[in-house]
């Protein structure tokens, strides 16, 4: 039995474009902000979040001193953030065709994604996949994360499948692709923008998830 095991967060989720639409919401509907001030909110926290690297109650604490915010706590705005980002996940443009793709291939289907839970399970289940899926493992829950060895094989065991017969497809060169290929996966690749530099531990590299159907079918993938 194959599997085809896929990251979260800017692979099959489109974090991005869902986190723009959530501040931009938390910022004039929740907050009441001004228009000029709401834009401003949205944009500093864009930039304050890094891609997901800071800590939101971080972010919140410097928009808070930042905005003059005073009738809102850190707490406030971190819970309705955990709470209802989910409402506002969209997937990645082409997941839905990829993860098709690869069911109608004959693989098992999974998710390996660091983060916090039951934050990350709320935002999977809300892109409406997860019939499709056969596990799903989010770091926090299991102690490991990506790119451990550990957590890959987690994956897989839960799937009852081999490492060796397992793709990972991911966005993150570090934690996801040379992760799983020294765990002993094969990977794909699938940078948000195309104009990143190539992944040496990519087996393929795809800026559109709807091509990778075509590449199961035409190229490698009966030989795993």
């Amino acid at each position: 039995m194959h599997a085809a095991f896929f990251d979260l967060d800017d692979t099959i989720l489109d974090r991005s474009g869902s986190l723009r639409n959530f501040v931009e919401w938390q910022a004039k509907d929740a907050l009441r902000l001004s228009a000029a001030d709401s834009h401003n909110f949205v944009e500093r926290f864009i930039a304050l979040d890094q891609n997901g690297l800071v800590r939101k109650d971080k972010v919140y604490e410097s928009l808070i001193e930042e905005f003059g915010i005073s009738d809102w706590a850190v707490d406030e705005l971190l819970n309705i953030y955990l709470l209802t980002f989910c409402a506002f996940c969209k997937p990645r443009k082409g997941a839905l065709a990829a993860l098709k793709g690869f069911q109608n291939s004959g693989y098992k289907i999974g998710l390996v994604s660091n983060g916090k839970t039951p934050f990350q399970e709320r935002n999977f289940h809300a892109l409406g996949f997860g019939d499709l899926f056969d596990c799903i493992i989010v770091s926090e829950a299991v102690g490991v994360r990506k790119p451990d060895k550990a957590i890959f094989e987690l994956g897989c065991r839960a799937a009852n499948v081999s490492l060796e017969k397992s793709y990972f497809i991911g966005d993150n060169p570090k934690a996801d692709i040379e992760g799983a290929k020294k765990a002993g996966m094969k990977t794909i690749y699938v940078p948000v923008n195309s104009d990143v530099d190539r992944c040496e531990y990519a087996d393929a590299t795809f800026n559109d998830l709807s091509e990778l159907p075509g590449y199961i079918t035409h190229e490698r993938f009966g030989s795993v």
